[in-house]
């Protein structure tokens, strides 16, 4: 699977679980370890819409000087899964089409080539699907293809999540563990 297929599918697991939250779940706090600082469910998904939004230009090399402020209501919006979804659209879209890994993207935390900027808004994605089904509580189980492919993509580079803070430790997990509970274990989760 490639970075850009992996993105994908992640931005889709990711809004599955977003689409099956409850009306009284939109206030449940983030669980800790899961977020940078404490938030809402309803919070943390408006900060999705937010990452999500600014994929297309990223890949198109602008900087945040030169995008500005405009996506910054989407950090307030009270029509939030309405918006997740228009903007989850628009990023799987521009991630599909695109194809020059080495580009030099701007984040905030400094450029990097689109391919490693993919790989950590796609952790970001994939984790956080998995956290929000969890916290609730629907099915937590991912696709086996989807697992495989992040564990062939982080594995590699699982030591330096962790050394950046993205990762907390490992968790011990058994021999006879499935893919999934080794993935989840890899990352610091249950």
């Amino acid at each position: 699977m490639t970075i850009q297929e992996l993105f994908v599918a992640a931005n889709r697991a990711l809004e599955a679980s977003i689409s099956q939250i409850k009306d009284d779940q939109w206030e449940l706090d983030m669980p800790p370890g899961t977020s940078m600082k404490p938030s809402t469910l309803r919070q943390a998904v408006q900060y999705h819409t937010y990452d999500d939004a600014w994929v297309p230009d990223v890949l198109a090399g602008k900087t945040k000087d030169e995008v500005g402020d405009q996506y910054e209501a989407l950090l307030t919006n009270d029509t939030v899964l309405e918006s997740y979804k228009e903007y989850n659209h628009r990023a799987n879209e521009a991630v599909s089409s695109f194809n020059e890994l080495d580009k030099t993207t701007h984040l905030s935390y400094g450029d990097f080539p689109a391919g490693e900027y993919l790989q950590h808004i796609t952790s970001f994605r994939a984790f956080r699907s998995y956290d929000i089904a969890k916290l609730i509580g629907i099915d937590t189980r991912m696709d086996p293809e989807f697992v495989q492919a992040l564990i062939d993509e982080f594995t590699p580079v699982i030591e330096f999540y962790r050394s950046v803070g993205v990762f907390p430790p490992a968790l011990p997990v058994a021999d006879d563990a499935t893919p999934q509970q080794k993935l989840l274990a890899m990352v610091g989760r249950q």
